[in-house]
Parts: C-alpha cells; structure tokens; sequence
C-alpha cells in the first residue's frame, strides 16, 4: 500500500511540474514549439503590414533582395537600387515582436532637370528600429489590429548626414472567408524632404486584398495614398504583387508599387522572407 501511495504522489508531482512547463507564459526563453507555431505571415510584399506578430523564440527575415524607385519632382529626378534591404524580426512575448531594417547596400543617382548634372551616392543605408505590438486578433478571429512604432537612425554611409525618422502604423486585417483577407493601414512619418534639405510629416492610408491563385501562390492587390503635410500634396498608388511558398516557411515575392502622379514614386521589387 505505501508503494503504491508513494508511486501516486510521483506521478502527481510530475503531472503539476508538466502543466506548470506548459502553462507557462510564452517569451524568447520559452519559445512556442514549431507544431504549434501559427501560419507563416509576412509584412510584404505588400504597404500594409501584418497585424499578427512573430511567435515568441523565433526569427523571420524578409528582404528586397534588389527594389528600383523612381521618383521626381520640379527640379530633381532621382533614381535608387536597393540590394538586400531586410528586415529581421525576433518574437519577444506571444503579442510581440521587435525588427530591425537595414539596408545593406543603396546606389542613388539625382539628376538636375534643367542642367541634366547628375550626381552618384552609394554605400550602406539606414538602420530602422520598429517593435509590433499586437492588440486584438493575435491567435483566433477573423478581425486583428496592431500598433507598429519605428524609428530609422540616420547611419547612411553615402551623401550629407541625414535626420532621424519616424512614425507610427496602425495595421488591420479581415479574413472574409473563402481565403480572401482585407487589410487595411494607417501610418504618420516624419520624413526627409526629396531635396535633403529639412523634414516633412506624412500621412499614408492604404486598403489591400489578396486570395490564393494557386495552392501556393497568392495574388495582391492594394492601393495606398499619401499626404504631404509640407507640401500639400497628394500621391496615388496601385500596387500588385504575388507570393510563392516554395517551402515550409520559405516565400519568395515580387510586384510593384505604381505612383499614379508624375512625381509620385514608381517602385519594383523581388524579395524573399524564411523563418525559422
């Protein structure tokens, strides 16, 4: 009888310490085990961000693995080639996540309408520090939102010194069933003047919609406008992308951002996003 007992209260203590292991809040040291990671999610390729963070003790990078822009104004055209312009992302908690964006390598080319004098600047670009706090919708619904604060250090190791930048997104997503999600942003910058010469507040308003095409291969499509606060200007966009899952958790992408205006940017891209 008091081996059976003793027996009973082992199993009984190893039973508490199991359900206290997994009841454990998830954090960077107590990452969710991979059965029960959620469904891959990707910032891009589109504007709108994700509203679902990165599961707590993971990583996930996503990269322009080359972009091209375009963009003008009355007396500048200017164009950039960004190579490998990532994001790498660490899941801290089970609602949050902390990226860091750098672009690598940056070739910028201004040219002078009226002179047609053109100048070459190239080199490392900035270092972007954003944290993604999910608010509703992380783990279950159909409904989630987010609030994604960043900060961009101005370590540039081309051209004059460059301001701080910042801001504030607000991302939303919508399943609507049948595969379909709606997502929408709201975001507010303070950005640098085309010129390099001061600073600008920017608002930005986009609505997306993506479906699958194919098993693994979801199309894209999204607008998105602008507000310079500065200049008092508006800029339209259409954009389209797709995305391939080539593997589990290994995407590759490509698409464009189209600035309806003459001097609203023109933007390409092919990018790749894996976790792990």
């Amino acid at each position: 009888m008091k081996t059976k007992i003793l027996i009973l209260l082992l199993l009984a203590v190893a039973k508490a310490g199991y359900t206290q292991q997994t009841l454990r809040p998830v954090s960077l040291f107590n990452p969710v085990p991979k059965p029960a990671m959620r469904q891959m999610e990707t910032d891009r390729p589109d504007i709108t961000e994700s509203a679902i963070t990165l599961d707590a003790g993971h990583f996930q990078l996503e990269t322009n693995l080359a972009a091209f822009k375009r963009e003008r104004n009355d007396d500048l055209l200017k164009s950039t080639w960004l190579i490998n312009d990532m994001i790498l992302k660490l899941g801290l908690g089970a609602s949050t996540d902390i990226q860091l964006d750098f672009e690598t390598y940056v070739k910028e080319t201004t040219e002078e309408r009226l002179s047609h004098t053109k100048e070459r600047e190239a080199g490392n670009g900035n270092l972007t520090l954003r944290i993604k706090q999910n608010i509703l919708g992380n783990n279950r619904g159909n409904f989630a939102v987010a609030v994604l604060p960043y900060v961009r250090f101005p370590i540039a190791g081309y051209g004059e010194k460059h301001p701080y930048e910042g801001g504030l997104i607000v991302p939303m997503q919508l399943k609507v069933g049948h595969d379909w999600k709606i997502g929408a942003q709201v975001e507010v910058d303070r950005l640098e003047d085309m010129e390099g010469h001061g600073s600008h507040t920017e608002f930005l308003q986009s609505l997306t919609l993506s479906h699958p095409l194919l098993k693994k291969l979801d199309g894209i499509a999204e607008t998105h406008y602008t507000y310079d606060f500065k200049q008092h200007h508006f800029s339209n966009f259409l954009n389209a992308a797709l995305q391939l899952e080539v593997y589990k958790d290994v995407k590759i992408d490509g698409g464009l951002n189209y600035g309806l205006q003459k001097d609203a940017e023109k933007r390409y891209f092919l990018g790749l996003s894996l976790r792990i």
